[in-house]
């Protein structure tokens, strides 16, 4: 397991842990700028151009945007490629387009609501939930962290990362 973290650590830009005592809350603004650095390299051996991406939660804002945005980067996302949904949308009129579709649910309570699951977010994390749609259609949808927990808890970045390597998983095999 160790490798493994170490993989996501360096697709990520880090090089070096720092206890989170030590860490200063803005500290994480330049991580996530750390991120832009990897995605030269891997930007077009990564483009997703396999299907379409669905974010539900809250629309970061302030630092939580500059992280998202770096996401996107990283994953090499083209503005057509993704889009933000609302838990509160009326889930049974979504249909995916015709390229394949993956959810990933920013918190535990937007993965609760969109998938029906009780369980709480440790337990829905490394799992493929489905959203069904009035067409009884199953959109894979992968739980993981708020962006700003992220930002106040670094050590939740890499898992973070795992939960997004998982979603572009499941959306290359569709």
């Amino acid at each position: 397991m160790t490798n493994n973290h170490s993989t996501f650590l360096k697709e990520m830009g880090i090089t070096e842990w720092t206890s989170r005592d030590a860490v200063k809350p803005l500290a994480e603004v330049a991580v996530a700028a750390s991120i832009q650095n990897v995605a030269s390299d891997a930007d077009s051996a990564q483009r997703s151009s396999y299907g379409s991406w669905w974010f539900f939660g809250n629309e970061p804002q302030g630092d939580a945007q500059i992280l998202f945005q770096n996401i996107i980067r990283v994953l090499g996302l083209a503005r057509n490629e993704w889009s933000w949904k609302s838990a509160s949308d009326n889930l049974s009129q979504l249909s995916s387009p015709e390229s394949p579709v993956v959810v990933v649910a920013f918190g535990g309570s937007v993965a609760q609501k969109i998938t029906g699951e009780r369980d709480p977010l440790p337990q829905l994390r490394e799992t493929v939930l489905a959203l069904k749609t009035g067409n009884d259609e199953e959109i894979p949808v992968i739980a993981s962290f708020e962006l700003n927990q992220v930002l106040t808890k670094p050590k939740e970045k890499a898992l973070l990362w795992q939960d997004l390597l998982l979603a572009r998983s499941v959306l290359q095999n569709s």
